[in-house]
């Protein structure tokens, strides 16, 4: 049975001592016997292996008709009833995270149970169970047979992974474990899936170390903070072994060591010369240099010189030809349906534990009981049915969206315009990912029709916009447009005919309005966050533009180009991407002065006029350096509908105007600082418009050294 320290080294189950870092191994006490009933729900089948946190567990669920899963026991080394009340409450504060994750390749967090037994009180995660095998013991059966994984196979495997790492940090989750016996081939569809997230190791040691700390009366004799720095040695960076510190660049570190061990079938140990931190894994195999450069980046030494995350791993795998088998060809899971599981997943409500910045985006908060669809995997003879699940149309996963409260603002609510820390954010997207099959276009479909998926996805990769955003994309508009389906995705049969052409013909108008976004802004949908529109901020401020005139640029175009999404909570979903691409091409045009114009006074003068026309959708910004106590007088016509803003220096202060049709404004300025005028189209046709502005006082001295207030990241 294999012994793990709290470090997470592998020991034979007799040791008394780590070998590696020589801590003391605790040996949990007796295991569940097999038929054990844990809260009348979970009965024990078999133990899976023990370390210095508890013992894990198979199971079978009651509930869900016997249903495999896996028990994790968390068991502190501390006594008594408030101590280990104290435990639990610590593991409940900070696992919280880890059972809102979402990914058919991740291992669902179902339950934290606590509960009494003869010997004690225990906590459980309860966690979806997966039938496979992990690569440990594929490379092992491979290195029996005088073979190892090919180059192919890795690139494949990198293409199969490199998303779920990118889903995970999204959400501000870093695996910390990524190894080869961390990694099971699933054998329903093989397809990979991460298991044993080294957060939950983080967790268990952060609670017995603050637990021993506080409970310690010589400050010597507290638990070192090395007790929660994990990571396996050799697959982990320096950084995290040395200092507990782990990033996205920490996991993809992780998994190229990975790579280079299924490629060479040596341990990390033996692939890195210890005095020059060289790795020498090239002596043992070889690759193509496109790929031997792409692993050497992700496990450069410096962090700084590692690819910084999974999606610029796949750019380069993409630019380098390495394509490995098409993602359409691989075989994929069938999720069961929800219903023969009666009521979702419940999650607990508990307080936001703390991580590490994480500068990518996919997802938005939502609270922390909001129902989830119970992910699982199907029988393999499930696979064979005549009526296969179709995946929606171009990709290889299927995208549930659940509908969230409060968008962040409305057109009409600039006030209270706040837009969602998504990026930073540790709470669960709301969108539930379900995986399924998808149907080869030779399958189930006329010749018409395979035409018009083939032209959609031709379409679609020359506008360099992400297969897996846009089947959530375009699964958010059809299923609210089909309320009725209720989430049902559709089969190849002739029966859904008629929705599979709904759903294509939803796809190419999604296509034809994103032409208007530039290709560069494009590439990201799917990875916009909070990182970005800090960055945004900082860039349109150094200007003397405020947020709430960039918001108004990017407004304009956005509800230009989806009208039915004026009134409508976007927050969390996919559509809330494309807005955030729109904001990236106005703040490029901010940038290059293209929407952006100085107001000068002429020599004498005390007015000025500007003129200027829009298209559609579009506006302009016009900053004028004002003094307090100037009156000012403000007019503005156009032959066609338009709206207009009107911001003092401070964000903190009450717009002068707001996206209003008024004409004029005339008062006694009450700051000093750079005024901006914001004039946007909000119709169909081109906008001819005249601004008279008139002060008194003029001066066209500006001062340098003085610009807008960079606002805080909540106030964005």
């Amino acid at each position: 049975m294999p012994l793990y320290c709290r470090n997470q080294h592998l020991n034979a189950e007799d040791s008394r001592f780590c070998y590696l870092c020589g801590e003391p191994l605790h040996h949990p006490a007796s295991s569940l016997t097999p038929g054990t009933v844990i809260s009348s729900r979970y009965r024990i089948t078999r133990e899976l292996g023990h370390g210095g946190f508890g013992r894990t567990y198979e199971a079978q669920d009651l509930n869900r008709f016997n249903e495999p899963c896996v028990l994790k026991e968390f068991a502190p080394q501390v006594e008594g009833t408030q101590a280990v009340q104290k435990a639990s409450e610590l593991f409940e504060r900070e696992a919280g995270v880890l059972y809102r994750l979402n990914h058919p390749q991740v291992p669902r967090f179902r339950e934290l149970l606590r509960v009494t037994l003869a010997n004690g009180s225990k906590l459980f995660l309860v966690q979806d169970f997966v039938a496979g095998q992990t690569y440990q013991e594929l490379l092992q059966a491979r290195k029996q047979q005088g073979q190892l994984f090919t180059e192919a196979d890795v690139v494949q495997l990198l293409r199969q992974l490199l998303p779920v790492l990118d889903y995970l940090h999204s959400v501000g989750v870093v695996h910390r474990d990524i190894a080869p016996d961390n990694l099971m081939q699933r054998f329903v569809d093989k397809l990979p899936v991460l298991i044993d997230f080294g957060g939950v190791k983080q967790l268990a040691a952060t609670v017995a170390s603050e637990l021993a700390g506080q409970a310690a009366t010589p400050a010597a004799t507290a638990v070192p903070s090395q007790g929660t720095r994990l990571g396996k040695v050799g697959y982990a960076p320096e950084e995290q072994i040395r200092l507990g510190i782990a990033y996205p660049h920490s996991d993809l570190y992780a998994l190229g060591v990975t790579m280079l061990v299924l490629l060479t079938g040596r341990e990390p140990q033996e692939l890195l010369n210890p005095q020059t931190l060289e790795w020498q894994w090239q002596h043992y195999v070889q690759v193509s240099p496109a790929l031997a450069a792409i692993l050497n980046q992700m496990i450069a030494h410096r962090p700084n010189d590692r690819f910084q995350s999974a999606n610029q791993v796949l750019q380069a795998l993409n630019q380098a030809g390495l394509g490995g088998v098409p993602l359409t060809q691989l075989p994929q899971c069938q999720p069961r349906s929800a219903s023969a599981y009666g009521a979702p997943y419940s999650e607990l409500a508990v307080p936001q534990p703390s991580i590490p910045d994480i500068p990518q985006s996919s997802s938005t908060p939502i609270s922390a009981t909001t129902a989830t669809t119970p992910l699982s995997e199907s029988s393999p003879q499930s696979s064979t049915n005549s009526s296969r699940v179709w995946g929606v149309a171009l990709g290889s996963t299927v995208i549930v969206v659940a509908a969230t409260a409060g968008w962040w603002a409305t057109h009409h609510d600039r006030q209270s315009y706040s837009i969602p820390d998504s990026a930073q954010s540790i709470q669960p997207p709301t969108i539930s990912v379900i995986p399924s099959p998808v149907a080869t276009p030779t399958t189930g479909f006329s010749a018409e029709e395979q035409e018009r998926k083939q032209a959609l996805d031709d379409r679609r990769r020359q506008l360099a916009i992400d297969n897996s955003f846009f089947v959530r994309l375009v699964n958010q508009e059809f299923y609210t447009a089909n309320p009725d389906l209720k989430g049902r995705q559709l089969t190849t049969s002739k029966d859904d005919e008629l929705l599979r052409a709904q759903w294509d013909k939803i796809a190419n108008e999604f296509l034809m309005r994103l032409e208007r976004v530039s290709t560069e802004s494009r590439r990201q949908l799917g990875h916009y966050g909070r990182a970005d529109r800090d960055r945004w901020l900082k860039l349109v401020n150094q200007h003397n533009v405020s947020s709430r005139t960039l918001y108004d640029l990017a407004d304009a175009q956005f509800f230009h180009l989806f009208q039915e999404y004026r009134n409508t909570n976007i927050s969390g979903q996919p559509m809330e991407q494309v807005w955030h691409a729109i904001v990236a091409d106005q703040v490029t045009d901010i940038l290059s002065g293209k929407v952006l114009k100085t107001v000068q006074f002429a020599t004498g003068r005390f007015d000025t006029r500007l003129t200027g026309s829009l298209q559609p959708g579009k506006g302009r910004s016009y900053i004028a350096y004002l003094s307090k106590g100037q009156p000012m007088r403000f007019t503005w016509q156009a032959d066609q509908p338009a709206l207009v803003s009107l911001y003092p220096p401070l964000s903190s202060q009450r717009p002068l105007l707001e996206d209003t049709r008024h004409t004029s404004w005339s008062g006694t300025l009450q700051e000093s600082g750079y005024y901006e005028i914001v004039i946007v189209a909000d119709g169909d046709n081109p906008v001819n418009y005249t601004i008279d502005l008139a002060v008194d006082k003029v001066s066209n001295a500006t001062s340098n050294s003085l610009t807008l207030p960079t606002e805080p990241s909540s106030s964005l």
